[in-house]
């Protein structure tokens, strides 16, 4: 899960938008590349490597949701999902199928430009040696953004690992939902809901073959928010 030097994929299948887009992010040194539909996308992914992904939900070909969990299949890129539809369900919806963050159309493309740049600050991880924390039997290395059980390299998302050490740092305390969102975007962050957690931790724990019923990394605490498991049965 290193930090990728690869463009920015913009995804649309609208030529004004891609052109209002690539001018934005182009304007904050970015290079950009991009698609116009889904299969043109998945091809663009594994031509370029992008360090992320602006993804547009109503695409022809495939649908951005189904791009979106084809690339999740083996990569952690991050993605910025665009939809004109901005309910509360479609943004879990987004956020369950592996994006990083959902922005509704009509969007100003300074904000997108914000977004984007923050995601990568996010996801090239601390510029300080931070060390080796350990978690039951995982290893979490947060200077080389990975994580490891026993010779295994667990394949996570960025926003993923970054509420895995937000909980291990925790030692065992319990973390509101507010306080993983801080972790997951910032104290600063844009408009979330707090099912946005729930669905970040259902996806680690899947990755992570944890039984909420009997968790060795991730406790639920009803009506608070979460904690690690401080001694994981390995």
């Amino acid at each position: 899960m290193g930090e990728r030097g690869g463009p920015i994929l913009v995804v649309d299948d609208d030529p004004k938008i891609v052109q209002l887009v690539r001018a934005y992010l182009e304007r904050e040194g970015l290079a950009v590349v991009t698609a116009a539909d889904g299969k043109a996308a998945l091809a663009a992914i594994a031509a370029h490597d992008p360090r992320l992904v602006v993804l547009d939900l109503m695409l022809p070909e495939l649908d951005g949701m189904t791009v979106a969990r084809r690339v999740r299949e083996d990569s952690d890129v991050p993605i910025l999902m665009l939809s004109a539809r901005a309910s509360v369900a479609d943004r879990i919806q987004g956020i369950a199928e592996g994006a990083d963050d959902y922005l509704p159309k009509p969007f100003s493309p300074a904000e997108l430009a914000v977004r984007v740049k923050a995601i990568l600050r996010r996801s090239q991880g601390p510029q300080t040696t931070r060390g080796v924390l350990h978690l039951g039997d995982l290893e979490i290395d947060r200077d080389r953004h990975e994580i490891k059980r026993g010779d295994e390299v667990l394949a996570l998302t960025a926003a993923e690992f970054r509420l895995l050490v937000a909980l291990a740092e925790a030692e065992g305390r319990v973390l509101s939902r507010d306080a993983l969102l801080d972790a997951l975007y910032g104290s600063g962050a844009a408009e979330t809901v707090d099912r946005t957690v729930d669905v970040y931790v259902g996806r680690l724990r899947e990755k992570l073959h944890d039984d909420p019923e009997r968790p060795r990394y991730i406790a639920t605490v009803r009506g608070t928010g979460y904690r690690a498991v401080p001694k994981a049965s390995t």
